[in-house]
């Protein structure tokens, strides 16, 4: 039996990288997992390779940044499912870059997508976790917030600073609720990921070699599995926390 049979998530940006990998763990164990993504197509492939596997999915288009697009996922979860355990607020848009680079434009959809988000889903499912007396919540961050260098990752890294502090204040104003909320800051393989490395080899190569375990991690093995350990009962004594999921590399 897996650890979280029974169980109903919902995973935003699931479609593919990190937020797919992030689904599969979780389906593998046991929970069901609903697909929040907004390409309806790559949404639909993550469903049916969780389904493939003898798990429970359900796709659902979803454009983190629009409200509506919010409490459909929710209503639509509640009437597949009939419940929602876990939260996971991985979708983002990402524009990094120097300051004097980046529009107004390209500053509201990394905020709308990435913390106004985050805090408009974690409202959404607030009353139904505390109302089973029960819920987890693990929200993405960004080494790139600690690195020895920020130039180039401003607007991204404020953004995910956002995210930390608006999990941090749920995870202790919750944590009565039965609700637990952490964070995780992961580097993993990607399909933005392989473009760098592609288009970039030297400057990917040193990326990589500052990791201590040199190497990018797995999105289903590396990261997922992690968050199936933060939403599951062996950490019932886990809340607020930022953990690293990079080798060794960032220093919260």
């Amino acid at each position: 039996l897996g650890v979280l049979d029974g169980q109903v998530a919902i995973v935003t940006g699931a479609g593919q990288g990190v937020g797919q990998g992030i689904a599969l763990a979780v389906a593998a164990a046991g929970a069901a997992i609903v697909v929040a993504e907004r390409v309806e197509a790559t949404g639909r492939e993550t469903a049916r390779q969780i389904e493939a596997r003898g798990g429970r999915a359900l796709a659902v288009v979803c454009d983190v940044r629009r409200p509506a697009d919010i409490a459909a996922t929710v209503d639509a979860t509640l009437a597949a499912f009939g419940r929602i355990d876990v939260l996971v607020n991985n979708a983002q848009i990402v524009h990094r870059g120097p300051l004097e680079t980046l529009d107004d434009e390209a500053y509201d959809e990394t905020f709308d997508s990435g913390p106004r988000a985050t805090f408009r889903f974690m409202k959404a499912v607030h009353p139904h976790m505390k109302a089973r007396g029960h819920g987890a919540i693990v929200n993405l961050a960004t080494s790139g917030a600690v690195r020895w260098d920020a130039a180039g990752y401003g607007v991204y890294a404020a953004a995910k600073q956002a995210i930390r502090a608006l999990g941090r204040a749920a995870a202790h104003e919750w944590v009565r609720d039965g609700i637990r909320v952490n964070t995780i800051a992961p580097i993993a393989m990607t399909p933005a990921m392989e473009k760098w490395i592609e288009e970039d080899p030297a400057g990917s190569k040193a990326f990589i070699d500052s990791l201590p375990t040199r190497r990018i991690g797995d999105p289903e093995l590396d990261i997922g599995r992690v968050v199936v350990f933060l939403v599951g009962p062996d950490a019932a004594y886990v809340n607020a926390v930022t953990l690293p999921l990079d080798g060794g590399q960032a220093y919260f």
